[in-house]
């Protein structure tokens, strides 16, 4: 199988797990055994990994790849992103889940119906998922990618929009003229994805 076209991070890869080659790894799956249903997993260079063993661990998964014999070269993958194709994901996901990797790109638009930009990647600093956007105008802006700050999503029309005020997309004289309070921002993340397979980082 070759390197992914449209690729979509499912994992990354921890510290070595004792002394035979097995490594943690932390998954960005529903279920994080499910990462073994995917087949093949490819890092951004393309090489591939097979899974041979994978069983829970805490808060990751100890997995056993047939390219990693030993400690040493398991070692040298500590921080590796691994990759499936975009084909390789269901398409029934819920209402209100989405995969990372079918929203970059898409326009991103203020509720006037006022072009922004378009989103060019997510991120998550341990707050929750970040969106980024470059800014029509010039420049990048991050934003929380929350139902607040982000309340409509149309993939088919190519676009999502912004609520500018839950955004943090307003300059101090603008938010002078909101009458009220900030908004509170709502904490809850939007899906990334079905419940057994994570979205894209």
């Amino acid at each position: 199988m070759s390197r992914p076209k449209n690729p979509v991070q499912m994992a990354v890869i921890g510290a070595p797990h004792g002394i035979r080659g097995e490594l943690r790894v932390k998954t960005y799956t529903g279920d994080p055994l499910a990462l073994g249903d995917y087949g093949p997993l490819f890092a951004e260079d393309g090489r591939q990994f097979d899974i041979t063993d994978i069983r829970p661990a805490k808060n990751v998964v100890v997995v056993r790849f047939r390219q990693v014999g030993d400690r040493n070269a398991a070692e040298a993958l500590n921080g590796t992103a691994l990759f499936v194709d975009r084909a390789q994901l269901p398409d029934d996901l819920e209402e209100d889940e989405f995969y990372h990797a079918d929203l970059i790109g898409l326009a991103v638009r203020d509720d006037a119906n006022a072009l922004i930009g378009r989103i060019t990647a997510f991120h998550d600093f341990g707050g929750g998922d970040i969106m980024e956007i470059e800014r029509s105008e010039g420049g990048t802006v991050l934003i929380p990618f929350t139902r607040d700050a982000v309340p409509e999503i149309d993939l088919n029309g190519g676009a999502v929009t912004v609520d500018p005020a839950a955004a943090g997309l307003l300059d101090s004289e603008d938010e002078d003229d909101i009458p009220g309070d900030a908004p509170d921002y709502d904490p809850r993340r939007r899906p990334r994805g079905p419940k057994d397979a994570g979205g894209n980082r």
